[in-house]
């Protein structure tokens, strides 16, 4: 399915990403603000991870758990865009930014909850 190779490649690319923003942090003191950003891309790269190989399987209600996956991958990339933005550029994304991608990770988590438990297996 498309759709589970472009989340891959995704995750593969937040995963990436991650560990070069906690490279960063851990090199330099005035990165250490890009310690959560990495850890928020690390975290849901795998949680993509996790999402395709259980709609793979027919774990995951398929509408439900593609939605979370994608919603994984904006709400990390606002928070961490973000966060990195105001690290390096010094100013935002946008007007909250960060918040508004972690409420997309929040609710991305509540349709894992939601698809697992309308799965038909």
């Amino acid at each position: 399915m498309v759709a589970f190779r472009l989340l891959l490649g995704l995750a593969g690319l937040m995963g990436a990403a991650g560990v070069a923003l906690a490279a960063a942090s851990a090199h330099g003191t005035e990165a250490s603000r890009l310690a959560s950003a990495s850890a928020m891309l690390l975290l849901h790269a795998t949680a993509i991870l996790a999402c395709v190989a259980l709609l793979a399987r027919g774990l995951l209600h398929g509408g439900i758990g593609l939605t979370a996956a994608f919603g994984f991958v904006l709400g990390a990339a606002l928070f961490a865009g973000d966060l990195t933005l105001r690290q390096y550029a010094g100013h935002s994304l946008f007007p909250f930014a960060a918040p508004t991608g972690g409420t997309l990770m929040i609710a991305s988590w509540l349709s894992v909850t939601l698809a697992a438990v309308v799965a038909k297996r």
